[in-house]
């Protein structure tokens, strides 16, 4: 669904990030030269599987990047989709995370450092503005354009976990890096644009002092103090921050979303609003002012400890080269891990299927069973009716016989007695024979033949 197949227009120059299901590469376009950086998003392949990101979730992502055009925020170019993943082209931002830049100073003024939390404020409100949280805001995720410039310009980038916040609609998750969310996200509560503004208020408190305010020594201490507010402004870590600077940070990390600061808030906040300071201030008063560095670049070497122990972007590229070496490596594991995940689902997909047909014959077997309980109790009914009509036939059969007797018996009779008829009509015939012919008129006889005497017999009988 994501245009056509990037090697068409693209070549894929050197390895820039790797995550747990996400690789950026620097890529080239082919017509014009352009460089941009290509984000390769693994897809989920099924959905009983926990690997790579589901479709969903990149669609997501897709469509609020698509909203987006900033200064402060990292542009969406192109999209493509192969058959593992889906490859955001997206803006180049080559100057490195902020902190990484900052901590390479020898120090750091608070009015250098409200120019770049400004930046990052009107990012936010640009995002706020059209009701997008970005949910995942930290100092990985606020890069450079170009760290080569007098003010460098600051870069959002990463909205993986990004939400439109739709009014009346009610959105509770538990996502996040733990050092950054807000207490609302570890208490499962209803979540809103505020969870960003603590964030900022974090990163705000890591940027001048180079302590995180709520780290323990587990994930699990550290989403206890989160939710207890368990932080301070230890004088050793802000000694030279101005008050008006630690008001800024405790109206951000405010438990009760409602006393929080909103992004047009800290945008009109005097911290960030405040003007630079004349070349005429004395030396000693902007001394007072500087902060060191020395224990921020101590938290973001701590911070990316898979990084070189320098933790600066010149070294990176040789570092991105020992991670691409190793995953190379790797590549030949992830086949064979998912050619094991593909047959241990092509298992799963038999068992199921067997599982299914043995469902299916025991139901089978079960209404068979009924119907042959059913033929044989009719079967039963039939033999009882078939014995029933055998007595039936019988009994009609031994009447029949005696009706038959009977009538062979009449016959007889009848027989005997037409004979006996015959014989005495002869007997009247040849005793009217002997009379004189004047006898006979006086004598009335009826003279029948032999067929009428038959019938009268018949009527008789």
């Amino acid at each position: 669904f994501y245009g056509i197949a990037l090697i068409i227009k693209t070549v894929l120059l050197s390895l820039r990030f790797s995550g747990q299901f996400a690789i950026v590469k620097r890529c080239r376009e082919k017509s014009n030269g352009r460089e941009f950086a290509a984000k390769f998003i693994k897809k989920r392949q099924s959905m009983a599987s926990s690997r790579g990101v589901r479709r969903e979730e990149i669609e997501r992502e897709v469509d609020i990047l698509r909203q987006i055009r900033h200064a402060n925020i990292v542009t969406l170019h192109d999209v493509y989709e192969n058959r593992t993943d889906v490859v955001l082209i997206l803006e180049l931002v080559s100057g490195g995370e902020l902190f990484d830049f900052l901590a390479q100073k020898e120090s750091l003024s608070e009015e250098e450092a409200t120019q770049f939390i400004k930046q990052i404020l009107e990012g936010v409100n640009y995002l706020h503005a059209r009701k997008i949280a970005h949910f995942d805001l930290k100092p990985e995720n606020i890069m450079l354009l170009d760290k080569n410039v007098p003010l460098p310009r600051i870069k959002l980038i990463d909205f993986g976990l990004a939400h439109k916040i739709e009014a009346g609609v009610e959105f509770k998750n538990i996502f996040g890096t733990p050092e950054f969310v807000a207490p609302e996200i570890v208490n499962y509560e209803p979540l809103g644009l505020e969870a960003d503004m603590w964030s900022i208020g974090v990163i705000t408190y890591i940027l001048l002092s180079g302590a995180s305010p709520f780290l323990g020594e587990t994930k699990q201490d550290t989403l206890g103090n989160i939710s207890d507010i368990n932080y301070e402004f230890d004088e050793e870590f802000f000694s030279h921050t101005s008050e008006l600077a630690k008001k800024f940070i405790s109206q951000l990390l405010e438990k009760d979303k409602k006393k929080r600061l909103t992004i047009q808030d800290a945008l009109n906040h005097p911290w960030i609003k405040v003007k630079l300071k004349t070349k005429t201030r004395e030396p000693e008063k902007r001394e007072r002012r500087q902060l060191k560095t020395k224990r921020l670049r101590e938290y973001t070497i701590k911070s990316h400890s898979s990084m070189p122990p320098n933790n600066t972007y010149v070294n990176f590229e040789r570092f991105a080269q020992v991670v691409e070496d190793i995953d190379q490596m790797e590549s030949s594991f992830s086949s064979l891990a998912a050619a094991h995940d593909s047959l241990q689902e092509d298992i799963d997909a038999m068992v199921s299927a067997y599982n299914e047909k043995e469902a299916w014959y025991k139901e089978e077997s079960e209404d068979v069973r009924h119907e042959l309980s059913q033929i044989r109790y009719e079967f039963r009914k039939v033999e009882a009716f078939k014995r029933s009509l055998q007595d039936d036939v019988q009994a009609f059969s031994s009447g029949l016989g005696a009706v038959t007797s009977r009538y062979r018996e009449r016959q007889s009779h009848f027989d005997a007695l037409r004979l006996e008829l015959s014989n005495e009509l002869k007997w009247v015939q040849e005793v009217m024979g002997s009379f004189p012919e004047n006898e006979k008129s006086r004598v009335v006889i009826f003279s029948l033949t032999e067929n009428e005497w038959s019938k009268l017999m018949s009527k008789n009988s």
